[in-house]
């Protein structure tokens, strides 16, 4: 019977329960019924309590109860009325900021669920039996959720300080300055468009990133870079030109970003200057025209920087040619960092060689000397030689020239002072300025496809050079240009073909310097000469000498077009290649064998065809014929004062135009990037303004020729520009023969 009575209990108790549970939904379905009624608070705190959803909450079942012999039917009882008390505190969670998707995203099932597991927490086993109160504080959790994305919000503005982390965090700030330095409107360190913006692009690219420190230390770039600056002076250049700033002071950011854009600026001033020199060639005269070759600042900066010698990378930008080395090797010598000790010559009698003659056998004479004197002039054959013969006495010669002397060959006393007191400073000087034109010079002076070959005319030693593969072919003697207005001009240009038989057409400046006054005097002075003069309708004139034997240009005209109107030719004045000095022409300049230049020429241009100076005189005639070059040949006319001879000699030659003198007045009294600028000069001029001519001067077309001037003289000398060229005058000149 007892035993009854406690089934009964418990019986019971399970139905308190079940009634519980239906009261709880039955409320749940009747405040959702009520929703439309309700106040809009009301709206919104319902909206924030979940509920629950009956397809996923199964009802209890007897399974799911556990019979506890210790409750008591008051136990029961007190839970019915402790459950409108949770449901009242369930409100809380309306402190939560409720949005749309908050609402539209809340499951509805959650509340009684954790309300059941709250109910069920006041005793001990049920709570175990329903999986489904794990659940609710997952989807509680979720709700919560929608607040994180607020920190991924914050991402983009990050987003500069992931790409700073390329730097270094010991160059960081370096990096700040050097990025508002640059990123100024003014920039104390930069003057040139184009190195500034080769600067923003440079370190833009490396996020500002210092290139010549790491951590405040020097990088091997940054000590090759400052190791061939301070050593500009063995180039030939001014190391004050190119400051090294103070790293070793610099211990701030602001001090090494400023010395890091310094450095910088000097290595732009150093490769520019190595490449194209410290002066526009413009600055020196207005018959100077080179090509000019700058440096492009962002080269500069690629290969100074990553090469694995920064020094040997800033050193390529000096000429590359074998006279610039060697003259550089010659600096060094003359500084005293060479070359042993000084050689002097000891006072005594004069010294004179005699070549034999008809009449004279050849006189050589003794001295102990002369073996010093064969050492100090760099004779190396025969060194112990007492003799004073006829290379010891071309060797003195030479010497004398170079000094301004009179070329005699005899050793006296002036000349042994001069040569035991040599003007050092002055030969320093003179080396400086030859490299100096060096920079001016193309890096590349043949034409690759004729391996490259090129001409080479150095003025001051009047000798003309044929090379090819880095060789002398051919050497001959020339004749230049008179000091003044008629010096030979300084330029590089490609020759495209020669003239055999050439009309001589007189240059206008010679025509009305030179030519019409004579006529003034003397009418028939043309006749005389064998020139032929033309009158056009305008007045003006035109003065021409027919092909032939005693033509002032010879039997060859070697063609380089250019706007000095200069050219290589022949000369029937044979006599002057015997002269020491031999600046006698109109700027012109004459070539002693022009037969052997032209088949030298033609054999490197057109290696098939096998000219001989013979063929080439088989030509000779009186119409012109004009062989043209397939590829053309560079000529390049220089001005070397001083050179190293192909027995290592040092050479100095006379300053005959005085470009020596004034480049060097240049460097000391006007140093500044100002002399790299351009000089505009006048340009040559080709008009013939109109002429009244004397009574009795014959007139080849007596005016009936063109109504304008004509052709002017670079057409006439050269061609037409165009192939539309006006038909040229009646007699002016035989007709042409082209040929291959």
């Amino acid at each position: 019977m007892r035993d009854c009575l406690n089934h009964r209990a418990g019986f019971d108790r399970v139905l308190m329960t079940v009634a519980a549970t239906f009261l709880t939904v039955s409320a749940s379905s009747a405040l959702a019924q009520d929703q439309a009624r309700g106040s809009a608070a009301e709206l919104a705190i319902e909206a924030a309590i979940p509920r629950p959803e009956p397809a996923n909450v199964p009802p209890p079942t007897a399974a799911d109860i556990k019979l506890d012999t210790t409750a008591t039917v008051q136990d029961s009882a007190k839970e019915p009325a402790q459950e409108p008390v949770k449901a009242d505190a369930a409100p809380a969670p309306s402190k939560v900021e409720t949005k749309p998707s908050d609402v539209a995203t809340t499951p509805a099932a959650e509340a009684p669920k954790s309300e059941t597991a709250k109910s069920e927490t006041a005793k001990t086993e049920p709570a175990k039996t329903e999986p489904a109160t794990t659940e609710p504080a997952k989807a509680d959790t979720a709700t919560a959720t929608p607040a994180a994305p607020a920190a991924p919000a914050a991402a983009p503005a990050a987003e500069p300080v992931k790409a700073a982390s390329n730097v270094p965090a010991a160059d960081q700030p370096v990096a700040d300055r050097l990025k508002d330095i640059i990123g100024a409107k003014t920039s104390r360190h930069f003057d040139r468009k184009n190195e500034r913006a080769a600067i923003e692009k440079f370190y833009g690219a490396r996020d500002y990133a210092p290139v010549w420190t790491q951590g405040g230390s020097l990088t091997a770039a940054a000590k090759g870079v400052i190791a061939r600056l301070k050593d500009a002076a063995s180039d030939g250049l001014n190391p004050a030109d190119y400051p090294v700033p103070d790293f070793a002071g610099a211990t701030t950011p602001d001090a090494l970003a400023d010395a890091e854009l310094k450095l910088t600026a000097s290595m732009f001033d150093y490769a520019r200057q190595a490449q194209s020199g410290r002066m526009h060639w413009s600055q020196v005269s207005g018959d100077i025209l080179y090509p000019d070759h700058p440096v492009d600042p962002n080269e500069v900066l690629a290969k100074v920087t990553t090469a694995a010698d920064a020094s040997a990378a800033l050193d390529s930008y000096n000429p590359p040619h074998k006279l610039y080395r060697e003259l550089k090797a010659k600096l060094a010598e003359l500084r005293g960092q060479g070359n042993g000790p000084a050689i002097e010559i000891a006072d005594g009698p004069t010294l004179k060689y005699t070549p034999a003659g008809k009449k004279q056998a050849e006189v050589v004479v003794e001295d102990p000397r002369v073996p010093q004197l064969r050492a100090k002039l760099g004779l190396a054959d025969n060194a112990g030689d007492t003799r004073y013969d006829a290379a010891v006495a071309e060797a003195v010669r030479k010497f004398q020239n170079s000094a301004e002397m009179k070329p005699t060959g005899i050793l006296d006393d002036k000349t042994v002072k001069a040569l035991n007191t040599p003007k050092r400073d002055k030969q320093i000087d003179v080396v400086l300025v030859n490299m100096e034109r060096w920079r001016w010079l193309p890096r590349d002076l043949g034409a690759p496809a004729l391996g490259d070959a090129y001409v080479i005319l150095n003025i001051p030693d009047y000798t003309l050079r044929v090379m090819q593969r880095g060789q002398p072919v051919w050497t001959t003697r020339v004749v230049t240009g008179k000091p003044g207005t008629h010096a030979t001009p300084l330029l590089t240009e490609t020759m495209k073909y020669i003239t055999v038989n050439p009309t001589w057409n007189v240059p206008p400046s010679i025509v009305y310097n030179e030519y019409l006054p004579a006529l003034q005097q003397d009418p028939t002075v043309l006749q005389r000469m064998g020139l032929k003069l033309e009158q056009n309708r305008d007045g003006s004139v035109h003065i021409s000498q027919p092909p032939g034997e005693a033509n002032a240009l010879g039997r060859i005209r070697f063609n380089f077009p250019n706007k000095f109107l200069v050219y290589q030719h022949d000369t029937p004045d044979k006599n002057l290649f015997a002269k020491e000095d031999r600046a006698f022409s109109h700027g012109c300049m004459r070539v002693q064998n022009p037969d052997q230049y032209a088949s030298v020429l033609l054999n490197i241009t057109m290696p098939n065809e096998k000219y001989t100076p013979e063929r080439v005189r088989s030509m000779y005639g009186k119409s012109e014929i004009d062989l043209k070059f397939p590829t053309p040949i560079p000529v390049n006319i220089t001005y070397q004062t001083a050179f190293v001879d192909d027995a290592g000699k040092l050479q100095f030659r006379k300053d005959v135009y005085g470009r020596d003198a004034t480049m060097i007045n240049i460097l000391k009294n006007n140093r500044g990037k100002d002399l790299e600028a351009v000089v505009a000069h006048s340009q040559p001029s080709y008009s013939r303004p109109a002429t009244t001519l004397p009574s009795g001067v014959a007139v080849a077309n007596n005016g009936g020729g063109f109504g304008s001037s004509g052709p002017n003289f670079f057409e006439r000398l050269f061609g037409a520009p165009t192939p539309t060229a006006p038909p040229a005058p009646v007699g002016r000149r035989p007709q042409r023969v082209f040929t291959r």
